[in-house]
């Protein structure tokens, strides 16, 4: 079955194709370039893509009349006495060759039509979707994997620094300063680190499994770059709500339903088809022709075309009582994220602004206060804990940040890309 593939759709394949050749040799995925992919190779969109061609080949059909008959027999042959079976004793007996063509009504053909173009244009509203989904999600992931990683760098370098600290730490022990317990609390502390090192090893490769889902091999491929500032604005995506192809195919399902109760209800309009049909007898008798019409009689609506079209009148009913769930879902959602997007900006720039620069300076006072004899190393060792739980954190609350930016933004319509 061919596929229809756009002009552009078949730039953006192509476009997709090299960049997955890029990755395959090595070269690092940026954020836009994992949205290509997703956009393009997803399995989803690949698949929808046939939904639309074969959506496209059933429109071309619709409407149409139905194929016409071949009709070959023979009539009032004998099969007793004299005569029996013989195809040219009697005269009543023929072989009949005739042709026959039924015509549907002209409403329900046109109902047909329309139903089958309302098919195709929600076919290609659920490919938006399609494509929103698998951006969305390839998006995701990039962030979930970027922001593990940025931790772990974080606490690869912990690793390096807390051998310093362990080393110094020993020093002191051997030359009387502080207590042999001492020499304990580093290496407890490197062991807590190398725990949460493979907790962020799990969780990276978690990450990358769920970005290849959405764009293959690629996924697995070194990142680089970072996640731009995507536009939040309430009144902009307030008003483009309206517009997402989760609401949109309402519009099309609709049509198509609005389409099939009109075919419903022209089912009450008779059909007719008419038959011609040539006889041939034996040699000595004349050959006759056959000329006749037959119409359809719907004289028991109650029980036939009346359910049905009651059927399709409440399967409206309940598309538009779901259009309205949907709405006041994804409404919700918005308001929601909006203020998750506010909360979660908030905090970050506190831990940032506050927090971090607190929790490096409360480290330095402790180990200032180590050296000089005036404190123990156990507070040293909280005060560098809450360093690392505050740095950790503001990476969490950033890339939380984004993957709710991400959320925002993909509320607008598709195409529409950072």
């Amino acid at each position: 079955m061919p596929i229809f593939i756009s002009r552009q759709s078949s730039w953006r394949t192509a476009f997709a194709l090299l960049l997955l050749a890029y990755c395959e040799a090595g070269h690092a995925l940026t954020f836009e370039e994992a949205l290509n992919l997703a956009e393009t190779q997803a399995p989803q969109i690949k698949a929808q893509a046939a939904n639309i061609a074969s959506a496209r080949l059933t429109r071309k059909s619709a409407g149409q009349l139905p194929d016409p008959k071949l009709e070959v027999g023979v009539e009032n042959l004998p099969v007793s006495g004299p005569e029996q079976y013989s195809l040219t004793q009697d005269p009543m007996t023929m072989r009949r060759i005739g042709l026959m063509q039924d015509f549907p009504n002209e409403e329900k053909r046109r109902a047909q039509a329309e139903a089958a173009r309302a098919g195709v244009d929600v076919a290609e509203k659920q490919m938006q979707i399609e494509r929103l989904t698998a951006m969305k999600g390839a998006a995701s992931a990039w962030i979930e994997r970027d922001t593990v990683e940025r931790q772990l760098q974080f606490v690869d370098a912990l690793l390096e620094e807390n051998r310093l600290f362990n080393a110094a730490v020993r020093a002191g022990v051997a030359s009387g300063k502080g207590t042999l317990a001492d020499g304990i609390i580093p290496q407890q502390e490197a062991v807590s680190i190398e725990n949460l090192r493979s907790d962020l090893l799990a969780r990276r490769e978690k990450a990358v499994a769920e970005l290849e889902r959405w764009i293959g091999k690629a996924g697995g491929e070194p990142l680089t770059g970072s996640v731009p500032d995507l536009p939040i604005d309430r009144d902009m995506l307030s008003h483009a709500l309206h517009h997402h192809p989760e609401l949109e195919i309402f519009d099309s399902r609709d049509r198509k339903l609005n389409a099939e109760i009109s075919e419903a209800k022209a089912a009450k309009i008779p059909d007719w088809g008419v038959e011609l049909a040539y006889q041939e007898r034996a040699p000595q008798f004349g050959n006759m022709a056959s000329f006749q019409f037959t119409i359809a009689l719907p004289v028991f609506p109650e029980s036939r075309q009346d359910p049905r079209i009651a059927e399709k009148q409440s399967e409206k009913a309940a598309l538009d009582a779901e259009r309205e769930a949907t709405f006041r879902e994804h409404n919700a959602m918005l308001e929601s994220d909006l203020a998750e997007y506010k909360r979660l900006s908030d905090m970050a720039r506190r831990q940032e602004e506050t927090l971090i620069p607190l929790s490096e300076e409360k480290v330095r006072l402790t180990m200032a206060a180590w050296r000089g004899g005036k404190s123990g190393l156990a507070e040293v060792a909280s005060a560098r804990r809450e360093r690392i739980e505050t740095k950790l954190k503001a990476i969490e609350l950033e890339g939380s940040r984004e993957l709710v930016a991400v959320r925002l933004h993909y509320t607008m319509l598709p195409g529409v890309k950072p």
